[in-house]
């Protein structure tokens, strides 16, 4: 059961965060080609994309941590300490992702297509909490490879 938990907790983490980050990467600056174009119908078209997909991936990516706990209970893991790290920088991606990368996408594809202008600082600030949710799952990856005190021999 242990190798079947596990293989779906990497699958969904593989199909759900993935599309997440790279989308949330690519939109900062699909919004300033809106800022650039502002009559260009398809910059505004891949800054909605963009925001839908990361809005649709996050809500699949409920089903990572839902494996996870799943997994790490099957293996008797829970009170590891890479593991509780793991847990704490995943909640913290997910409230970067909530709060502050979601909330200014959508602010700033308000403003594309309501007046068909875009705050250049705003896009800045996005990518830097991109950047953040991007590093805190990096950060979980490694923790979930390495794993301190694992028997794999790794």
């Amino acid at each position: 059961m242990t190798k079947f938990l596990l293989a779906v907790h990497v699958i969904a983490a593989i199909v759900a965060i993935g599309p997440v980050t790279v989308a949330a990467s690519m939109f900062p600056p699909a919004a300033r080609k809106v800022l650039e174009a502002p009559d260009d119908a398809s910059a505004l078209a891949a800054v909605r994309l963009l925001h839908r997909i990361c809005q649709v991936y996050a809500v699949a990516g409920v089903v990572v941590p839902v494996f996870g706990f799943a997994t790490a209970s099957d293996m008797g893991v829970l009170g590891d300490t890479w593991l509780i790290v793991s847990i704490v920088l995943t909640a913290l991606a997910a409230v970067v992702l909530a709060a502050l990368v979601l909330p200014r996408q959508s602010a700033i594809l308000e403003g594309a297509v309501q007046d068909r202008t875009v705050d250049r600082a705003a896009t800045v600030r996005l990518a830097m909490f991109t950047g953040i949710f991007n590093l805190l799952w990096a950060t979980v990856t490694v923790l979930m490879i390495i794993r301190p005190g694992s028997t794999t021999g790794a």
